[in-house]
């Protein structure tokens, strides 16, 4: 348990280091999309304007066109690995959606680490994961 608090620590010092870097090359410019018609345009102006209402709600309830086809996607997050495995058949609603979330994928090892371990020493395990439980129930 100790070993993954110090992992976690360094984890949480190169991430400082990563911040600072990706601040310090940062172009200067917009960092807003050209193309408006794909985007959700300001709360404010959902409020007050028609037009932007409408466009909210259509950009919200048909989604972007994706091209047919399939992706897998996988970030680094403080967990571990946050996969999405997304297929389309075109349209703006995925045919079909899978999630592999770094908490469920964290507890697959509990097998291995509670053998020979005592009743007591199971919160201090668990601890050390740094588990959600509502992303492992599936």
């Amino acid at each position: 348990c100790y070993d993954r608090y110090l992992v976690r620590i360094e984890e949480m010092r190169q991430s400082v280091r990563i911040l600072r870097q990706v601040i310090d090359k940062l172009p200067g410019g917009p960092i807003n999309a050209a193309d408006w018609k794909n985007m959700e345009p300001p709360k404010s102006h959902v409020l007050t304007k028609m037009e932007e209402l409408i466009h909210h709600f259509i950009v919200v309830t048909e989604g972007l066109d994706a091209p047919p086809g399939e992706v897998y996607f996988a970030a680094e997050n403080p967990k571990g690995e946050l996969g999405f495995y997304i297929q389309s058949r075109g349209g703006g609603v995925p045919y079909r959606l899978k999630i592999r979330s770094p908490s469920f994928v964290n507890l697959s090892i509990l097998p291995e680490l509670l053998p020979g371990c005592m009743v007591s020493d199971i919160p201090a395990v668990l601890g050390s994961l740094d588990f959600v439980m509502g992303e492992c129930d599936r």
